[in-house]
């Protein structure tokens, strides 16, 4: 599982011209579930998201999490991340886990991050759907998580 992560001032999601989802100063997650992939990695990846330090304290130093500030999560889907460019110009995507497999694992990844943080502090896009994402980077900061082990195999 691979989140891409930016703060951001604010960022929203807009479906069919209607905003689904929407949050000011926080995090951006852009998450690709892969084959394999298991709730651990969702509840894992969830915890090292809102625990990651990487807002500015009073000294201007990245030390603070989004927990620690107050700050909100946008969930996006992204099975691209997990997209394969070694062969030809056009991807693959067998890595990424089929979407009856990737939706509940984003489920439960959103659910994770509701548990830690509130449910009002926690926005998503819709899953399989076409999304406007608008994202105003603060920094810009920008960061992968990923539960892949080195070895590969999960």
């Amino acid at each position: 599982m691979k989140a891409l992560i930016q703060r951001v001032a604010r960022a929203s999601v807009t479906v069919d011209n209607d905003v689904v989802g929407s949050i000011g100063s926080g995090l951006a997650v852009l998450l690709g579930i892969k084959s394999g992939d298991t709730p651990d990695d969702a509840r894992q990846l969830a915890a090292k998201t809102v625990s990651l330090r990487i807002f500015q304290d009073c000294s201007g130093k990245m030390n603070l999490s989004v927990q620690d500030v107050g700050g909100s999560v946008l969930v996006v889907s992204q099975f691209t991340l997990y997209a394969d460019t070694r062969k030809g110009n056009r991807p693959g995507f067998s890595i990424a886990a089929p979407p009856d497999v990737a939706e509940p694992l984003y489920g439960e990844y959103v659910r994770h991050l509701q548990k830690l943080l509130g449910e009002h502090r926690v926005a998503t896009g819709l899953f399989r759907r076409s999304m406007i994402v608008e994202i105003i980077n603060d920094g810009p900061v920008t960061l992968e998580l990923c539960t892949d082990r080195p070895d590969g195999a999960g």
